[in-house]
């Protein structure tokens, strides 16, 4: 069963978002698309200062299984990207809602339709 922090909010397309500043949230993949993905060999990151709309895409997982497109979730203006994942894109796989975080983004509108951790887990399951 994948796991859900419940202190996040999720997209249907399997991305999770968390407020960090005031209209800062930070975005990256759940446990469940990392599970599904398999062993993550490439990321390719949102550049700092693109916009982002929500439900669009924005990045790309590569794995020795599939490739798979990331979608917003909300949008903004990306301003940082992890780009320790450049050289570990792995981390995505061992620590996805921790170390394995994809960008920060300053909120400017809506965002896709967000899940609670339980709504998440219900259509994962």
């Amino acid at each position: 069963m994948a796991n859900a922090p419940e202190n996040l909010q999720y997209t249907k397309e399997h991305e999770w978002i968390e407020s960090r500043a005031e209209g800062i949230v930070r975005m990256g993949i759940t446990d469940f698309a990392q599970g599904a993905l398999g062993d993550i060999v490439y990321i390719q990151l949102p550049k700092v200062g693109e916009e982002l709309t929500a439900g669009a895409v924005c990045g790309e997982v590569e794995s020795t299984k599939s490739v798979s497109e990331i979608y917003a979730p909300i949008s903004g203006k990306v301003v940082a990207i992890n780009s320790a994942l450049d050289s570990a894109p792995e981390t995505l796989n061992s620590d996805p809602y921790g170390n394995g975080w994809i960008a920060e983004v300053a909120i400017s509108g809506g965002s896709s339709e967000l899940l609670t951790a339980a709504q998440y887990l219900e259509i994962t399951a």
